[in-house]
């Protein structure tokens, strides 16, 4: 079999590589995100003095990773395949908005990763307020 046919055969499998609407992604982490992590995603919202564990600083991400962003974790932890016990559920409580119509993107390694729309959007925001 073809190198073509194996990469057009994983293409039809994992589907299209999502777009991305950095714009789209800043509403929804003003209307999701920001009452915990802060108007400036600094991690000090009005809720964060009642949360267990402190919401981290949200620009700086990409500097404790080694100034690389972290696009597998920030799906994981958005998604909830690596919960956060502080939030009692899956971050975000909102978890059912950022459900639907499965979509891929590729992470920091190049992987294809599977999520939603809404989380891509959101991915796309908060890479570009790195510090």
């Amino acid at each position: 079999m073809s190198m073509r046919v194996v990469c057009t055969a994983i293409w039809l499998v994992a589907g299209p590589v999502s777009a991305q609407d950095a714009e789209r992604g800043r509403e929804h982490y003003f209307h999701y995100c920001a009452a915990c992590h802060g108007i400036e995603a600094m991690g000090n919202g009005p809720m964060a003095p009642v949360l267990t564990l402190q919401p981290v600083d949200l620009t700086q991400l990409s500097d404790r990773s080694g100034e690389i962003f972290p696009i597998y974790d920030v799906i994981a932890r958005i998604d909830g395949r690596n919960p956060l016990v502080a939030h009692g559920s899956p971050m975000p409580v909102y978890g059912d908005f950022f459900e639907g119509k499965g979509v891929s993107i590729r992470d920091e390694t190049g992987a294809l990763v599977m999520t939603s729309q809404p989380i891509v959007d959101l991915v796309a925001f908060l890479e570009s307020i790195q510090q």
